[in-house]
């Protein structure tokens, strides 16, 4: 039996939030170990994002039209957690801006998650059916094979919303 959507979504947001504490655990002197976690917290949110989407963003506009803006906010929340891993791609641990930044993308993807689990979720549960968010999640799961594990150029990530919300 697949996982509904929202608990594959909240399975993502519990790794995701466990890495964010390992990376703040790993105090000011342990730059490799930041930037093993950080790499890992990258690929994981590329991951995440990119089939939050393609395919949960999507179908709620779809199937819920008035979530459209929650949805929106959720894609410009996403583009700006992408500039962030990207820019923290390309910087080594030791760099004068690398902290600041990983905790800018800490501070604003945690925002992001509790919104989608305390405001969100609960809408999209109490709009869709039980058979309809187990499909979503089956869908997730198949994007995850195919999702890219490495940040994407914000202008590619931007067609890619253009092009759901037209």
């Amino acid at each position: 039996m697949s996982s509904d959507a929202i608990v594959v979504l909240k399975a993502d947001h519990k790794e995701i939030r466990n890495l964010f504490r390992k990376f703040q655990a790993a105090g000011d002197k342990a730059v490799k170990k930041k930037e093993t976690i950080a790499g890992q917290i990258i690929t994981l949110l590329t991951v995440h994002t990119y089939i939050e989407n393609e395919v949960m963003y999507p179908e709620v506009i779809a199937l819920l039209p008035d979530l459209k803006e929650d949805v929106l906010e959720s894609y410009e929340e996403h583009h700006v957690a992408d500039v962030l891993c990207m820019e923290l791609a390309g910087l080594p641990a030791g760099a004068e801006r690398f902290d600041a930044k990983a905790t800018v993308l800490i501070e604003n993807v945690t925002h992001h998650i509790d919104e989608e689990e305390q405001d969100w979720f609960p809408k999209v549960r109490a709009g869709l059916s039980r058979k309809q968010l187990q499909e979503i999640g089956a869908r997730l799961e198949q994007a995850r094979k195919k999702a890219p594990r490495s940040p994407a150029q914000p202008s590619a990530l931007k067609k890619t919303i253009d092009a759901v919300i037209a």
